[in-house]
């Protein structure tokens, strides 16, 4: 450790840590920019290739490949390699947001396209705004982190209502469906009754894949699109 006296590296200092997070939003948005029709998938980093979910995830993953969407994840193992790996299979754009780690990769083998943060936050804000339609499968505190943080953008008009969110997996999902429904809503009254209406809960890929295909055309991001082709 160095001494009170002796100069410390400026990497460290708070200010380059400022212009640091500027950059990885700007080199985020800019690479997001390339891709027009996207749909994020989220899950357990837990889920091994045998499980149903990462079978499903697997198939998803296809036939958004296969229908000319582009699939992004986190880059990791469990589901997040399952959506990459079947679009990857089917010839799609499979779309890695990696975070960076001193001693461990978490990306797997089936990305295509792929850009590194240090920040879990500005990551994190990647992963849950340009896409079309947002795919919770079965996952750990960090899917739910990120499922309620979309919903949360959604309920205060923050991005727009019609963006679909879809959970997959009734026997995982429905009994939080239900404890907001009695305890949230009606008991507490702490969130509107259409507030449950946000998210759609289906049990397989097939239909996933029918509200997605029917979801409008998402808009928020066109400008952004629009300004960054013609700078290039």
């Amino acid at each position: 450790m160095k001494g009170t006296n002796e100069p410390q590296d400026f990497r460290s200092s708070f200010p380059w840590r400022v212009f640091r997070i500027m950059s990885e939003f700007v080199d985020g948005w800019q690479f997001l920019a390339d891709f027009e029709k996207t749909v994020t998938i989220f899950g357990s980093a837990r889920t091994p290739e045998t499980d149903r979910w990462y079978q499903e995830a697997r198939k998803l993953g296809n036939i958004l490949g296969s229908n000319k969407y582009s699939v992004v994840t986190g880059g990791g193992p469990g589901i997040m390699e399952a959506g990459n790996r079947g679009c990857f299979e089917a010839g799609g754009t499979s779309i890695g947001i990696d975070i960076k780690l001193p001693f461990e990769q978490l990306s797997n083998p089936y990305i295509t396209k792929s850009q590194g943060f240090h920040y879990f936050f500005t990551r994190k804000v990647m992963l849950a705004y340009s896409a079309g339609a947002y795919v919770y499968f079965p996952g750990g505190y960090g899917t739910f982190d990120e499922l309620f943080e979309m919903l949360t953008l959604i309920q205060t008009k923050k991005i727009t209502e019609n963006i679909p969110v879809i959970l997959v997996g009734r026997d995982f999902w429905e009994p939080l469906m239900q404890w907001i429904q009695a305890c949230v809503i009606e008991k507490y009254k702490t969130a509107s009754p259409e507030d449950i209406h946000i998210f759609k809960i289906v049990d397989t890929a097939e239909e996933a894949f029918e509200i997605i295909k029917q979801a409008p055309e998402r808009r928020e991001f066109d400008e952004f699109i629009t300004v960054n082709k013609a700078n290039t």
